[in-house]
């Protein structure tokens, strides 16, 4: 939770925050566990897919991801792929919050769709806020702009890219790709250039693994049903 309440000094951290969750459950008197939300993710994927061995990747604010494993129940690990190097170019995105280079949220995230602006020629007011930049270019995306396609088609291929080096790490048979950037026609694309790059370039994993984004039904419900699976009672 210490991410969560940065703000709070920290002798009332100590005495208020420490022990929030446990606090909750005395109080409230029900059984409680607490979990990535991209776990959370994932193993709702697991569920609607009724199958295993699903990474979850939400394309949103940053990169947020989960993993459920061959018996559909995720695990321990920290994955935390935002921070997952992905571009080992020279060139590479430099992210602003760790400092580091070629991490996977300026290239899966609103990060990425806003540092795509402009090489892509898209005119958008710089002054923006990322959120504002990314509706523009969804909004582009829906009139056919050619420029507003290949932001996605970029992002698409970075993901194709990024899944055999996700790979080696993870034993995949289904990725789950969601947030607000798969959003519209955008999505699509996305999707469509990742799944050529692993075709095209690497067959074997092109033949085994398959991307997918949730139903009406999961995006509403998904992650609040396995949420409430989680809990022992």
């Amino acid at each position: 939770a210490a991410s969560l309440f940065r703000g709070v000094p920290n002798e009332l951290f100590s005495e208020h925050v420490e022990n929030i969750f446990f606090e909750v459950a005395e109080e409230w008197n029900v059984p409680i566990r607490v979990v990535n939300d991209g776990d959370v993710t994932a193993l709702a994927g697991a569920i609607s897919l009724n199958a295993g061995c699903v990474l979850g990747l939400a394309m949103g604010t940053s990169a947020a991801a989960g993993y459920a494993d061959i018996n559909s129940r995720i695990t321990p690990w920290i994955s935390e792929l935002a921070f997952v190097p992905i571009d080992f170019s020279e060139n590479a995105a430099r992210d602003e919050w760790s400092g580091d280079f070629g991490c996977a949220v300026n290239y899966f995230s609103q990060q990425a769709v806003s540092r795509l602006i402009e090489p892509a020629g898209l005119e958008i007011d710089p002054s923006l806020g990322k959120p504002e930049k990314l509706v523009l270019v969804q909004e582009a995306m829906e009139t056919g702009d050619e420029k507003a396609a290949a932001i996605y088609r970029t992002i698409g291929t970075y993901l194709g890219y990024a899944i055999p080096q996700f790979a080696r790490f993870y034993d995949i048979r289904h990725m789950l790709l969601l947030g607000r950037v798969l959003t519209g026609k955008g999505g699509e694309v996305i999707i469509s250039k990742a799944e050529e790059v692993l075709r095209d370039e690497f067959p074997e994993l092109g033949k085994t693994i398959s991307l997918s984004t949730p139903d009406e039904k999961m995006k509403r419900h998904g992650q609040a049903i396995a949420a409430a699976s989680l809990p022992e009672i």
